[in-house]
């Protein structure tokens, strides 16, 4: 892959730069306040960045998927806010993209002073990446920057469409922190290397599970997409569901087989509450359809930290278990730990919205080596996958 052109050799003085971020905030149930600002934060170096070069920054980002539509409920108000409270300055509002009064204050902003438009999805054309949407936000741009990893696994026009219409494309400080780590991850490295894939659904990370056992000496797994392999393994094609089916595809396969790892014990229940009445036994118990695993648990915490403790290189996506609920969390808690203490001993990456909330809940987002902001952009990435983001500033589409 082509090297990525960064923000850092922009020459951006006294010119608009149209600023992808991934501000896409969560809120509190019902409200318009802010629980999780670290897509904010994790936006500010680059935003620092132009501000003291500078650039006259339009930041945009969506929110949540209004369908093209407006909602009162979706505006970057309070992203605004915080941003403004953070970088301790103000940031003016811009109204929404094409508007009158986008243009006035667009076209009044002064040398490092920052503006943000109204989310960008409230307009049809960004997710469809219409030519004419793109046209209206590259019309506000001299430079434009993608700092939205999160976001860059989708062709949309914010995306792909303004970088093949602004001739100086760059990537943020913080995309390209995310290929720098991402590219190393995936790198051979002289030791063991695991992996440790969790979540809920086979059909969600067949295709990373498939990736990584490529790459990988191990893939650990956990969470409720176990309950699928414990069915694979056991019952009738005819008998199956799909998601076993799918979980089948993989234990089918000899190679694939020989690296996936199950645990051997996880606390199954028949009910999905955090106060669940739980039975710490192996993992074949849960075969009827009515039982769940809500954790991994004791022959599969040891095996899995004594696996993880020799590791030169470890990328994990996906809890173990409902790490929410403190009765579930012991072997999510158990992964997360092992894998904090390898400190400069191993490259440590972690990936995926769940993850990182178990390690800020832990407090242990900053003894890894690196957590990506991404979701679905870092599983593709791991996948194998080139990003559209990534591809079009580079020139490969």
């Amino acid at each position: 892959m082509a090297m990525l052109p960064n923000v850092r050799d922009a020459n951006v003085g006294g010119r608009r730069v149209l600023l992808r971020s991934e501000l896409n905030a969560t809120f509190k149930p019902g409200t318009n306040d802010i629980a999780d600002d670290s897509r904010i934060r994790a936006s500010l170096p680059t935003l620092e960045l132009l501000r003291e070069r500078g650039a006259k920054t339009v930041v945009c980002t969506h929110i949540g998927r209004p369908s093209g539509k407006w909602d009162s409920g979706l505006t970057v108000e309070p992203v605004r806010e915080r941003m403004a409270e953070l970088l301790r300055c103000e940031v003016t509002y811009a109204g929404q993209a094409g508007s009158e009064q986008c243009a006035d204050v667009v076209g009044s902003l002064e040398p490092g002073e920052i503006a943000i438009l109204e989310n960008l999805r409230f307009d049809a054309g960004e997710e469809g990446n219409a030519p004419e949407f793109a046209r209206i936000l590259s019309d506000l741009a001299d430079v434009c920057v993608n700092d939205a990893f999160g976001a860059s696994h989708r062709a949309h026009a914010s995306i792909v469409g303004v970088p093949k219409l602004v001739s100086e494309h760059y990537a943020g400080l913080l995309l390209a922190a995310e290929d720098d780590a991402l590219t190393e991850a995936l790198k051979p490295v002289s030791g063991v290397s695991v992996a440790v894939v969790g979540g809920a659904k086979v059909a969600d990370k067949l295709a990373l599970i498939r990736s990584l056992a490529g790459q990988f000496d191990w893939v650990l797994t956990g969470g409720g997409m176990v309950k699928a392999f414990v069915d694979a393994k056991a019952r009738r094609v005819a008998d199956l569901s799909e998601e076993a089916q799918l979980a089948k595809t993989l234990w089918d396969d000899a190679e694939l087989r020989r690296k996936i790892v199950l645990p051997a014990h996880g606390k199954i229940t028949s009910e999905f509450s955090p106060d669940a009445e739980y039975h710490g036994i192996p993992i074949e118990f849960a075969r009827p359809a009515n039982r769940l695993i809500l954790d991994i648990d004791g022959a599969a915490i040891l095996e899995y930290t004594h696996l993880l403790k020799n590791a030169s290189k470890i990328v994990w996506n996906g809890p173990m278990g409902v790490f929410e609920w403190p009765r579930f969390s012991e072997g999510t808690r158990a992964v997360a730990e092992t894998i904090a203490s390898r400190g400069d001993s191993a490259i440590t990456l972690a990936g995926g919205g769940s993850t990182a909330e178990a390690l800020q809940l832990f407090g242990l987002k900053d003894r890894l080596t690196h957590v990506s902001t991404g979701g679905g952009a870092t599983l593709e990435y791991l996948e194998g996958k080139t990003l559209p983001g990534i591809a079009v500033l580079t020139g490969e589409c």
